[in-house]
């Protein structure tokens, strides 16, 4: 049977970068001016004073020391909290695109290919910028990549689904060679201004290229072994940004419309979720805990990983076994695993096992498992 294998990957990274005293300085000037804006109503106890936050405080929740973004003046200016991205006349190459044309170049450089080798491209991501045309399609053009071309969104999950789709697709031999990109502009739908949210998020963009087993024999490559899926509703992480806010009564304030979550029940409930998908899914395979070499986890929360690698590990993970990349790109979505694949493989030996995993809203939850070179 036909295997599909990744044979590269690519990183946008962002030029601006962003640590956690300037994100804390900002956030607790504004703060300051919002108290003394309310201080009578403080004074009168109809309201509560905001309280500041500190780089103590983010790096002991989540992990993170800074995160690079698409534009940091207006996230740093106390006045706007909120990155300067003017939209681009329609005849100008989106930004999602402009990310992915970036990190898709690399990667074909790296696969050895060309994009008129790349029968499928899947552009996703947890936030289109738009909703059409499809900034798949864009990017294919720009390219001049061969094939046909779609979004899709599950969130944090992306990448992996978009592997499962590709893997599926490549197996089946109706396709040869897909490129999945995920252009993650994070820093657009986080309120910055809210205390226990506005540190989490960074941008960044990946790509990834899976080809068919017989087309990569020569060349460095992994092997998916498998792939599992999972999807469990939940509301502890939401974004109900879209296109119906219009219609309800402005009241000129889009804070409940952006990302929010409910993050000790996320805790609770994702790293049991995660963990057991692991497992099971080594299980499937023949495979267990002792097996896998390494860990690209999803890079949401330091707390999180090392928690999820303990199950699956069965003991104590080595910072080798599972990689954190956060601590400097911060949450970047489904971006995240794939960055942290693409920087922590080259050690990988032929015959070596090691797990993508992604986790989030949804929530969802993907799980493939690659082996250095051929499957055996």
């Amino acid at each position: 049977m036909t295997q599909a294998v990744i044979t590269a990957t690519g990183l946008y990274t962002p030029p601006e970068s962003i640590d956690n005293a300037a994100l804390v300085a900002s956030f607790n000037a504004w703060a300051d001016a919002e108290n003394v804006r309310f201080a009578e109503a403080i004074a009168r106890g109809e309201r509560e004073p905001l309280a500041h936050s500190s780089e103590a405080f983010i790096v002991k929740a989540s992990g993170i020391h800074s995160r690079y973004v698409m534009e940091s003046s207006g996230i740093l200016d106390p006045d706007r909290m909120r990155p300067y991205l003017p939209e681009r006349p329609n005849d100008r190459l989106s930004m999602q695109a402009e990310m992915g044309l970036a990190a898709a170049n690399q990667a074909l450089d790296k696969a050895g290919i060309t994009a008129g080798d790349i029968d499928l491209v899947i552009v996703a991501c947890s936030n289109l910028q738009r909703p059409y045309p499809a900034v798949s399609v864009e990017l294919q053009a720009a390219l001049g990549a061969g094939g046909y071309a779609f979004d899709m969104n599950v969130a944090c999950s992306s990448a992996t689904f978009a592997i499962d789709m590709a893997t599926n697709a490549i197996r089946a031999g109706s396709l040869d060679r897909v490129l999945i990109v995920n252009p993650e502009i994070c820093s657009a739908h986080l309120n910055f201004r809210d205390r226990d949210s506005h540190f989490i998020f960074g941008d960044a963009c990946t790509a990834i290229v899976l080809e068919a087993d017989h087309l990569a024999q020569e060349r460095e490559h992994f092997t998916v072994l498998g792939t599992r899926l999972t999807t469990q509703f939940s509301n502890a992480i939401r974004n109900n940004f879209g296109f119906l806010n219009r219609l309800a009564e402005a009241d000129g304030s889009l804070a409940d419309k952006l990302f929010v979550q409910e993050g000790r029940k996320v805790f609770k409930e994702v790293c049991p979720l995660v963990s057991r998908l692991i497992l099971e899914h080594l299980d499937s395979q023949s495979l267990t805990g002792e097996s896998v070499k390494r860990l690209w986890l999803h890079q949401a929360n330091r707390h999180m990983n090392d928690l999820i690698a303990q199950r699956v590990l069965g003991r104590e993970p080595s910072p080798a076994e599972a990689p954190i990349i956060l601590d400097r790109y911060a949450n970047t979505s489904s971006a995240g695993s794939i960055i942290a694949l693409h920087l922590h493989r080259e050690d990988m030996v032929e015959g070596d096992i090691g797990v993508v995993c992604s986790f989030g809203a949804g929530y969802s939850a993907g799980s493939v498992i690659l082996r250095k070179g051929n499957a055996c």
